[in-house]
């Protein structure tokens, strides 16, 4: 069954939620909404979008640009430039009779927010904070988060399931689970929908070859052995070869982005249709190591892909794969790009 919205948060019983419009009482089917993609400018944002576009709902995009980029916009979608640390603008943009909103606009950089917690906790949780009040002002009842399997730090058994404690062993996590927590209470108190993804790392691009705009400064895996195979970067660093692994190198969960931007809108309309909120792992239950991906990088390239084993990051787990079973289960989805 799916797991209780906030299971996991600290708190009273379940309040009887406010008047929200309900999927029963929505005047649009669940099939034909009008969403605001928060961060939708951005490398999944975009993606997210353009299977919202593609499944006939109507889209808004709100992103600042700071890492985004108006080349990933569309033109049958709607945009506007703010800040999620703006709430005048951000009301401003949420008052245009949405049904949802997806919210990824977080910072996501485990490493950085180890060194920046102020940052991650501005943007992350401020921000979302800002998300949240703004909806429940303009009435808007449904949110979908990115969130991620980092809410449940080093594994106690794989693959991770929604079961799992949640432990982050980095900041960038635990504001995550922060905000995961937060809805759980807006749900209970004033009858906020959401479902919370939580998946690992994103990869490839739209298999369409519609989206084309590049991440700036990218942090995940992928994209930075990319960079060093077209030598934008001189080499690939690797954080430590000391692990308990197969290599002794990190291994991680790689889920295609297009499979990520189909659960997105799975979860809205389940959301819609339900009237209930849902937390869920969304993976493609297989684990590849940070040397594996380099060598299949300079296998698929023909090119060298420099890489220097240097010391490990503060937060970083050994393995981690999480279970899609839930999400097959509710959703209907699984990995088919991955």
């Amino acid at each position: 069954k799916p797991r209780p919205a906030g299971q996991g948060a600290r708190g009273p019983p379940r309040a009887r939620a406010a008047p929200f419009p309900t999927a029963a009482a929505s005047h649009r089917k669940e099939h034909n909404m009008k969403i605001l993609v928060v961060g939708g400018a951005g490398y999944i944002g975009s993606h997210v979008a353009r299977e919202c576009l593609d499944s006939g709902h109507s889209v808004t995009v709100y992103d600042n640009l700071s890492s985004g980029s108006k080349g990933n916009l569309f033109p049958e979608a709607s945009f506007v430039e703010g800040d999620i640390l703006d709430y005048p603008a951000l009301l401003s943009a949420m008052r245009g009779g949405y049904d949802a909103l997806v919210h990824l606009a977080a910072f996501k950089a485990a490493g950085e927010s180890m060194l920046k917690p102020e940052k991650y906790s501005l943007n992350n949780l401020n921000g979302t904070v800002n998300i949240l009040n703004a909806a429940l002002e303009a009435g808007v009842g449904r949110v979908v988060f990115s969130s991620s399997a980092a809410t449940y730090g080093e594994p106690k058994y794989l693959p991770i399931d929604e079961r799992h404690p949640t432990e982050p062993e980095n900041y960038y996590g635990f504001t995550k689970l922060e905000i995961e927590r937060i809805l759980g209470w807006y749900d209970r108190l004033k009858g906020l929908r959401f479902a919370a993804l939580r998946y690992f790392n994103a990869a490839g691009y739209d298999v369409r070859g519609r989206i084309s705009g590049l991440e700036r400064n990218p942090a995940n895996l992928i994209p930075v052995v990319m960079e060093a195979a077209c030598g934008m970067r001189p080499e690939v660093q690797v954080f430590g070869n000391d692990y308990g692994t197969k290599d002794g190198t990190g291994v991680r969960d790689y889920v295609h982005v297009s499979d990520l931007a189909r659960a997105h809108v799975a979860a809205l309309e389940w959301i819609a249709k339900n009237d209930r909120s849902l937390t869920v792992n969304l993976g493609s239950e297989e684990g590849l190591s940070v040397l594996e991906i380099v060598e299949a990088a300079r296998r698929v390239t023909g090119r060298p892909v420099p890489a220097k084993i240097v010391g490990r990051r503060p937060g970083d787990p050994a393995k981690l794969v999480a279970s899609s079973a839930l999400a097959k289960e509710t959703l209907g989805w699984e990995a088919r790009h991955s």
